[in-house]
């Protein structure tokens, strides 16, 4: 067995570094989960998400009237779930949260209102009520003002952070990498954020980042490798889920399987979502990461053992991809060894399978959403289609129980693509149209 798995594992390792898309099936998987670590974490994220709804629907127009400001729809495609013979498949549609658009909504809001509520406290500024958090002090702005807050970013975490921060009346400051698109820099800075662009890439902006906050004792950093409030406000999901699934009348149990598929770019937003739902359904759900095949850092860095970190740049990879979101070289030290035994796999796609899986999710359903976001709608089609999928199945005793099944994939971006940059980005698309057909027909012989 052991020999079975070192082989495996020097298979996997030479087809990632040949940017070969791959579906790693996790060996190590613990049969239960103790979410007592970061539970209160959770709870307090989810409350304090609650709380921020007066806020943000009086910052931000597109909000008001909405009950719940930070939450997202599950959707369901049935016109892709039977194009593939999914009987029941979702979507968890953080792609359309608003301000943010995107699953990191959750993360950087609950850390920049943990961050306000801690200055407001500091500077005597009581909670107004118990509806009005402390950061809604007449005197708060003021206050704030002579804070900062800094993080770095690929994009959706850096328009997440700023919208909220500045906001509220901090400095805000996202370091950005090359990867970044110019209209979420662009919609920063309409918003009073200020935009440092790097040539490198995530890494170089995080270093960057946290190099410049740490010569100002007023400023915050949003750690996106190791924050504990990123990981809590992600794992906030989970409630929210469940909450949604009980409202369809949707069960979660040993006959009735939760299968959720959510990309991966450090592992914060897919790390805290995991570590919720396995604190709610235990074995019952089963989580799988979806990451590019130039950016597999998480997949990478679980093969490698968590003792020890590494880069896709160590296996020749150029990180370069068209999932943006996702386009980072090494995993979170913090994410990687609390999931190392509760993800139940990771799979790889190149760029041009996400793309046309984006025309396919348009054509079926339409729904736009960004390059990122289609990796999660993979998921479905490689569990229960390729050979790794159906010996996961097999080897959890899942195959008399996956026609009850329910499928979710975690949608994490799209709502703020401006109309252009979804028409350049469908006429690149239109070059691999078919190219996961060919993927499913291959799987058949």
């Amino acid at each position: 067995m052991l020999d079975d798995i070192a082989q495996e594992k020097d298979r996997l390792l030479a087809q990632l570094s040949a940017g070969v898309p791959v579906f790693w099936i996790n060996h190590a998987l613990a049969l239960s989960h103790d979410g007592s670590a970061y539970r209160q974490n959770i709870a307090d994220a989810r409350q304090r998400l609650r709380d921020a709804r007066y806020h943000l629907q009086g910052s931000f127009p597109v909000t008001r009237g909405l009950a719940d400001v930070v939450e997202s729809p599950l959707l369901s495609v049935e016109s892709l779930g039977k194009r593939w013979n999914i009987p029941r498949w979702l979507v968890k549609a953080d792609h359309s949260l608003p301000i943010a658009g995107s699953i990191k909504a959750r993360g950087g809001f609950n850390e920049v209102l943990a961050f306000a509520e801690r200055v407001a406290t500091s500077n005597g500024l009581a909670r107004r009520s118990p509806e009005r958090p402390s950061y809604t002090h007449p005197d708060a702005r003021s206050v704030f003002s002579h804070y900062s807050v800094v993080v770095g970013s690929t994009g959706n975490l850096g328009l997440s952070v700023g919208m909220i921060a500045s906001s509220l009346g901090f400095r805000t400051v996202v370091h950005m990498s090359r990867d970044a698109k110019t209209w979420k820099k662009n919609l920063l800075r309409a918003n009073g954020v200020e935009v440092v662009e790097h040539a490198g890439d995530y890494s170089i902006a995080v270093q960057q980042g946290r190099q410049a906050a740490e010569a100002d004792p007023k400023c915050h950093f949003v750690d996106d490798e190791h924050s504990i409030d990123l990981f809590a406000g992600y794992g906030a999901a989970a409630a929210e889920l469940a909450s949604q699934l009980e409202e369809r009348r949707i069960v979660v149990d040993n006959d009735h399987p939760l299968f959720v598929y959510v990309p991966c770019g450090v592992g914060g937003a897919p790390g805290g979502i995991t570590y919720g739902l396995k604190s709610l359904f235990g074995k019952n759900v089963h989580c799988f990461w979806a990451e590019p095949s130039a950016s597999p850092c998480m997949l990478l860095q679980l093969l490698i053992g968590v003792h020890r970190s590494v880069s896709v740049y160590d296996i020749g990879l150029d990180n370069v991809t068209e999932a943006d979101g996702l386009a980072v070289g090494s995993a979170s030290p913090f994410v990687a060894p609390l999931m190392a035994d509760q993800v139940s796999g990771i799979y790889t796609a190149d760029d041009g399978q996400m793309l046309d899986m984006m025309l396919s999710v348009r054509d079926a359903q339409g729904l736009q959403v960004e390059a990122s976001a289609a990796m999660a709608l993979l998921g479905p089609l490689f569990l229960t289609a390729s050979e790794e999928g159906r010996g996961y199945v097999q080897g959890h005793g899942l195959g008399r129980t996956l026609p009850n099944a329910t499928h979710i994939s975690w949608t994490t971006g799209g709502s703020l693509v401006p109309a252009a940059e979804w028409q350049l980005l469908y006429e690149r698309a239109e070059a691999f149209r078919g190219k996961v057909s060919a993927l499913a027909d291959a799987w058949k012989q």
